[in-house]
Formats: structure tokens, C-alpha cells, sequence
């Protein structure tokens, strides 16, 4: 079935202050699909970036004195916006992201979750009463910061945008989002629609669009500038590093999300429709193109035949093609540059003695859903993240051997374990070197409350509910004495 509403919406502006505001030059949003212009988007620059940063720092005193309930009515609005706009958000991510219809609606339902769970933060404690040795009321209290940089990605820009807006936004921040120049609208210019359709006040939620060409001039004014008290990214490690190392001179709050390489670790009780299906979204959803996408299946040797027939079986279904058909599963990866990597890595891998089981085909931006056996760890495919539609599939004898296997990588975000031994597989998890593990699940898994980040390169801090409120909060100590702290006699 064909979908044919390939066309953009109308392109407004960049969003400061509560205005929308056209800027001399714009840049091409491509549809990946087959390299047709979508949209013409705003091309901002530095200055620019600086209004609106001035903009959410003039906003800031009277957002965060707001009525904590006020400020969460209004992360309610803006859930109840994204719902009732849907239709209008996943013919977008079909067109401007080159994702499956179907992962248009998933984005459509988590959204509002978070500003939801955004809207709950605002109840929820902000500090503790402590004890004192001199009789005082000594309180630790979680104060909002000022403004905070978000600079979101292209793969899930609407989830990857909401995550770290959405709880500091709502305990007293203010905002202004850069999103990815793959998909502005996606991930930046739909929100800034929301927003003023919500009600929220000028300044307090501002967003800027800009090509490649001006990326690193913004990037510097949103991490650089002294009024930005925090920045959250999410994208790649070696641009995330460069962001924190920045942030760290300046003494100034991250959050940083970055790449995995994840394993999901199939034991050999484990149940095989399960393991399977597990398997094939967490490799295949979104074409692979998710941080938390299985790239490496770790398979008990026992089991390892009968795991693989019903793996290839399952893959072997997924439509690949332009996302206007609904039936076509794996779409396009977002550019050329994407599409390259995958293919060099399975170049490399075939050329040093790995096997395609299944697909391996690169025809533009479109790559077939592939697995890949007989992966040893001097591939580039076993070492390096691939973010596209590509399984390697290897085995293991013991459980330390498959630790061992998932931890041999610069990365540690997240990892899915399968077996109906409940207690074995939370004993593997302990050892895993992820931020996340997921049991009897793949491992792709967000929740609006839960802690979500990695370890080593995979990232710096967490997002999620009152975690997102540690991230991006200071804490203050206030004491009230009665009286009773008694000086030297000397003073």
C-alpha cells in the first residue's frame, strides 16, 4: 500500500523567543527514500544561536518561579498536541527520517509518555532534610540551572529530542534545541510547533535549524557560550567526546549519549521464538539505526543451528524499499556516508573470512537485512559500531566466555540476555560492562522513568526521570539556624 503525502509541511522558521524568524539562507532536507527535496530549511548561524540562547536566559527567572503545577499542565498540553498531531509526525518520519511507517506511530506513542512522566517530575521530591549538629533545619534542595543546549540526532529525532528536553524542561529550565540538519523538522521544528500551540511562554523552548556547513559555529555558540549552564547530546563518539572535553574546560553539566555495540547473549534453554524475535527487531528495527540495535548475537554452541534456522527465516521476510509502502520494513539509511560504512565493513569482513548468511546486497542508500557468521576480532564489523540493518552471529561454550565477548568492545550501552534460568541470566548481567541490560528482551528498551545511559564510550550520565533531574539541577544546601551554633567568644 503506498502512502503518497510525501510532502512537507510548511517550513516556518527557526523558533526564538516565541517567533518564528526566516533567515537569509536555507539548506536542503533530502528524503532518503530517493534523494528528492522534502523541505527547505532555515540556515542559522552563531548570531542566531545566540538570540535564542539569550532569549531562553531572559525566559528563565519567571519559568522557573512558575507553579511546579502550572509548568507540569503544560507538559501535558504539549503530550496531548503530539497525539492529536500523529498524523501529521509519521508521514515526516517516513519521508524527512526514511524510517517504517510503523516506526512513525512508535514515536507518536512514546512521545507524549515522556512529557508525561515530564509532567509527574514536577511532584516528585526535590531535595531532603537533613541532620545537624547544631540544631539546624539543613535542607538539600535541587534547584533548576538556567539554560540547557540540546543537540539531538537523526535516528530517533522525536524520542532522541524528548529524552533530554523534556524533565529539565519541565523542573525549571530553558531550552533551545539544535536538531540533527538530517531531520530538522523531526527532531526540532514539530516540537517548536507543539510548544506554541501548547501555550508555553516565549523563551523558554526555542529551536535552531542548521546545515552541515554551520554546524561546528552553532555547536561552539551552544556549548561555548557562559549562559548555557548544561548541554545534552546524543550522536556520535567521536563528536561526543569533543562536546564533554569542551564541557569539562568550562566546568559546565553534560549529558552525553553516544554509540554501542550490543550483544544480545541467547542461552541454551533459551526460548527460540523468543530469542528470534528478539533478535530480529533488535538488529533490523529502524534499519538497525538505533544505539541500542543488536549488532552482535552471542548463541550457546548447543544451540546454535536451531537459533540460526529461525533467525534467517525471520529476516528473510522483511521488506526492503522506499517507506511510502507501509509492507516495506527496512527503509534507506539516512545518507550515502552511512551507507558506505556498512558496506566497507562488510567488505572487510568477507575479505579477512567472514560468511554472509543472509543478504549483503548495498543499492544506494538501501541495505538488505544481513547476518553475518564466522566473524573473528580483527574485523572491523566486530569491533566497530555499524548502525545499519547487519547481524554477526558467533558462539560461545560458557557463560564467561559470552561476558568476556560482549565486553571486548570500547562501548557499553545496552545488552538483552535470553534464558528461561532467571538467576543465571541476572548473574551474567552483573558482569556485563553496560549501562542497561534487559533480560528475556532485546536490547532495545526505554522507558520515560527508568535510567537510561551507557558506560565507557557509550556515554556520560543518565536521562530519565529523577535521574534527568540530577543531570540537569544543582544541588544547594540551605540551613536555618535557631539560635543554637554558638561562635568562639573571641568573634
Amino acid at each position: 500500500m503506498l502512502d503518497m503525502a510525501t510532502s512537507a509541511p510548511a517550513i516556518k522558521g527557526i523558533y526564538v523567543d516565541g517567533q518564528w524568524h526566516q533567515t537569509p539562507r536555507q539548506f536542503d532536507d533530502i528524503n532518503p527514500n530517493d534523494g528528492s527535496l522534502w523541505a527547505r530549511i532555515p540556515d542559522a548561524t552563531g548570531a542566531d544561536t545566540k538570540r535564542a540562547i539569550d532569549a531562553a536566559q531572559a525566559a528563565f527567572p519567571a519559568w522557573a518561579a512558575l507553579k511546579f503545577q502550572e509548568r507540569a499542565d503544560l507538559m501535558l498540553k504539549a503530550a496531548e498536541v503530539i497525539e492529536r498531531r500523529a498524523d501529521d509526525y509519521i508521514p515526516a518520519a517516513q519521508f524527512e527520517g526514511g524510517g517504517w511507517y510503523g516506526k512513525g506511530v512508535y514515536e507518536t506513542k512514546v512521545m507524549p509518555e515522556m512529557f508525561k512522566a515530564a509532567a509527574a517530575a514536577c511532584y516528585a521530591p526535590i531535595g531532603e532534610v537533613l541532620p545537624s549538629l547544631n540544631g539546624k533545619v539543613s535542607n538539600a534542595v535541587r534547584s533548576p540551572m538556567g539554560v540547557i543546549a540540546i543537540i539531538s540526532p537523526w535516528n530517533m529525532p522525536g524520542i532522541l529530542a524528548t529524552r533530554p528536553f523534556s524533565v529539565p524542561m519541565a523542573m525549571g529550565n530553558t531550552i533551545v534545541l539544535k536538531p540533527s540538519e538530517e531531520t530538522p523538522y523531526l527532531g526540532g521544528l514539530f516540537f517548536a510547533e507543539v510548544m506554541e500551540e501548547a501555550g508555553v511562554p516565549p523563551g523558554v523552548f526555542n529551536v535552531i535549524t542548521c546545515s552541515r556547513d554551520n554546524v561546528a559555529e552553532v555547536g561552539d555558540e551552544l556549548v561555548d557560550n557562559p549562559k548555557v549552564k548544561g548541554v545534552a547530546f546524543t550522536g556520535s563518539a567521536a563528536v561526543g567526546r569533543r562536546i564533554a572535553a569542551k564541557c569539562g574546560a568550562h566546568l559546565k553539566k553534560a549529558c552525553i549519549e553516544l554509540g554501542g555495540k550490543d550483544s544480545l547473549i541467547v542461552l541454551e534453554d533459551a526460548d527460540m521464538e523468543r530469542a528470534t524475535s528478539s533478535a530480529s527487531f533488535g538488529a533490523f528495527m529502524h534499519q538497525g539505526q538505533i544505539c541500542m540495535s543488536v549488532e552482535k548475537v552471542l548463541v550457546q554452541e548447543k544451540v546454535y543451528e536451531e537459533f540460526m534456522k529461525g533467525f534467517v527465516a525471520r529476516a528473510s521476510k522483511l521488506k526492503t524499499g522506499n517507506t511510502a509502502d507501509k509492507a516495506n520494513v527496512i527503509g534507506p539509511l539516512i545518507n550515502e556516508r552511512q551507507a558506505e560504512r556498512v558496506k566497507h565493513q562488510l567488505e572487510d569482513a568477507v575479505a579477512k573470512g567472514a560468511k554472509i548468511v543472509l543478504g549483503g546486497k548495498v543499492t544506494g542508500r538501501f541495505v538488505e537485512p544481513t547476518i553475518v557468521t564466522d566473524v573473528t576480532t580483527d574485523m572491523d564489523i566486530w569491533r566497530d559500531e555499524t548502525f545499519g540493518p547487519v547481524a554477526v552471529v558467533t558462539t560461545f561454550k560458557t557463560d564467561a566466555e559470552a561476558i568476556a565477548m560482549n565486553n571486548d568492545t570500547e562501548y557499553g550501552l545496552s545488552a538483552g540476555i535470553i534464558s528461561v534460568d532467571e538467576y543465571r541470566a541476572m548473574d551474567i548481567a552483573q558482569h556485563l560492562q553496560t549501562g542497561m541490560c534487559h533480560i528475556n528482551c532485546s536490547p532495545i528498551n526505554d522507558e520515560a522513568h527508568a535510567p537510561f545511559g551507557g558506560t565507557k564510550a557509550s556515554g556520560l550520565g543518565r536521562y530519565g526521570g529523577r535521574w534527568s533531574q540530577e543531570s540537569f539541577s544543582e544541588t544547594r544546601w540551605i540551613t536555618l539556624d535557631r539560635g543554637q551554633k554558638q561562635y568562639p567568644p573571641v568573634f
